[in-house]
């Protein structure tokens, strides 16, 4: 009974969608399906930011960089390059006869128009800041591209990967290349079909300098809960799911132990406090709470895939495997609240007048835990929290507005640097600075350690820069994340790595015709 259920939920989900199982998004030989945490906002990279996006144009554009299955920067449509003694300027050598897959070549100026459309006001785009390490990039000739940069930056492999460096069809005449089908892309594949939230196509671009990709077809399907991603995984309908509610974590581990797939993830979770305005803007208040949260707890009561506690924002990987914290981490919880309740009282608070504000969460029942076990935390203290509730999108957009007191936020790495989790809190980021924190010696410290070139100096420096950063408490650490998903048994090269990628190119398909709801019976026990 047990090998039926999922079956018939499978085929109760067809019937739902009107689609028989032959309809091109369900998992069959030669075909992947990957469910997306959101709909894909649309196929330009230097354009759209969010997640599902990315990881789309991840599989269509390539740049002078790309990332391998290991989550490595390798090369990518350059074939080699060489750095100056300074650090400052990269060169890199173009692979012979490459093509976007319309049979366009691809040469050196493509990478000049590129970096001059990202910059372009018209273009809007998101990604900019990301990119300010570089000063400027030209062609020299058809098969030289060299990148110069303001200072040493040793991650600029990391950044060039980014889809929104890739190679981009801008020689096409239509001023809506995206609107193409097939699409016109550089990368491993391209764009067949795209049905707004139901599917997105990929098939292979029959002129990627690397060959014929492993896998014929590639669906993209947009799941916006991790509870309905995992059913769906669970009664076959999906290869991948790239996540699941932590509180299944358990259950999957006995019952699907060969496609629960966690490790390290390059991010940290925490809690925002506008800085702007009362009660947020007086750092003994934000000190006070930063202090008396029992992150121990949080960790082993409410994350049972292992996420380490976490005082700073950078995880340490990218620290020489030593996150920061501040000098009163290692006390024991009863003293930090003695100095919470002190700091409190200093600020003109008591249980005779309560601190009192909201705090705000974006739909997840794993954030409002969070949220209801910081606020009883901090009950005991005399503060009153209550929480408000909203939809990512209005979540986000009044963040960027200031209009909030507390949030749920984060920070997943563009790429693997320190100065990517830090430099959203400087004075100059902009909207992204969800907490309006503003220290000059905190930007100056993040300059001076950006300038820096040698590898032990820099870390160094952006370990001074951070613990700045935590000392001022603009947000709240709660944990450092943990990635999991559920891969099934047919699909081969998933390997776990810190960045969280895993490009399609650089899975396969074994010949099995099982799928994830309908293999043998699993076994209990562990991953």
């Amino acid at each position: 009974m047990l090998r039926i259920l999922p079956l018939l939920f499978a085929l109760l989900l067809t019937a739902c969608s009107g689609e028989s199982a032959s309809s091109g998004s369900t998992p069959e030989p030669g075909r992947l399906v990957r469910l997306a945490d959101a709909e894909i906002r649309g196929l330009d990279p230097q354009v759209y930011s969010d997640l599902a996006s990315l990881r789309v144009a991840a599989d269509q554009f390539e740049g002078l960089t790309r990332f391998d299955g290991a989550g490595q920067p390798v090369a990518g449509l350059a074939r080699r390059w060489s750095i100056s003694p300074d650090g400052r300027s990269w060169a890199f050598t173009l692979r012979p006869g490459l093509r976007f897959s319309d049979g366009t070549p691809i040469k050196a100026e493509a990478f000049t128009q590129v970096w001059q459309r990202l910059n372009a006001p018209a273009t809007g785009s998101p990604h900019t800041a990301l990119f300010t390490a570089i000063a400027n990039i030209q062609a020299d000739g058809d098969d030289i591209v060299t990148v110069r940069l303001h200072a040493p930056f040793p991650q600029l492999p990391a950044l060039l990967a980014h889809p929104a460096m890739a190679a981009l069809p801008l020689h096409r005449a239509t001023e809506d290349w995206t609107a193409e089908r097939p699409l016109v892309t550089s990368g491993p594949y391209r764009t067949r079909d795209w049905r707004l939230n139901d599917r997105l196509v990929l098939e292979r671009n029959p002129h990627w300098h690397a060959g014929r990709a492993k896998i014929a077809t590639v669906v993209w399907k947009p799941v916006d809960d991790a509870l309905a991603g995992m059913r769906l995984f669970l009664a076959g309908g999906a290869d991948i799911s790239g996540d699941y509610p932590q509180s299944r974590h358990a259950w999957l581990a006995a019952q699907r132990p060969g496609a629960v797939r966690t490790g390290d993830y390059l991010g940290s979770y925490y809690f925002t406090l506008n800085t702007r305005k009362p009660p947020f803007d007086d750092s003994r208040v934000r000190r006070a709470l930063g202090m008396a949260v029992n992150r121990a707890w949080i960790a082993r009561a409410l994350l049972p895939m292992g996420n380490a506690p976490a005082f700073g924002i950078v995880p340490p990987a990218l620290h020489a495997g030593a996150a920061v914290q501040p000098g009163w981490a290692g006390w024991p919880l009863a003293r930090r609240q003695r100095e919470a309740r002190r700091l409190l009282a200093q600020a003109g608070y008591s249980p005779a007048r309560p601190l009192r504000f909201e705090i705000r969460i974006n739909s997840s029942a794993e954030h409002r835990r969070m949220a209801v076990a910081l606020a009883a935390m901090w009950k005991p203290l005399g503060v009153e929290a209550s929480i408000l509730n909203s939809e990512p999108a209005l979540h986000f957009a009044a963040m960027r507005r200031g209009d909030f007191q507390m949030a749920r936020s984060g920070w997943i790495a563009d790429l693997p640097a320190p100065e990517n989790f830090l430099a959203v809190h400087r004075s100059d980021a902009g909207e992204v600075n969800y907490s309006g924190h503003a220290d000059r010696e905190f930007d100056a410290l993040l300059d001076a350690a950006m300038a820096q070139g040698d590898p032990v100096r820099r870390t160094a420096a952006m370990r001074a820069a951070e613990a700045r950063l935590i000392d001022a408490m603009p947000v709240i650490p709660l944990w450092f994340y943990r990635s999991g998903a559920l891969v099934s048994p047919r699909v081969a090269g998933w390997t776990e790595n810190p960045g969280n990628i895993h490009p399609s190119a650089a899975l396969s398909l074994r010949h099995s015709p099982a799928i994830a709801g309908a293999g043998s019976q699993a076994t209990r026990g562990g991953t």
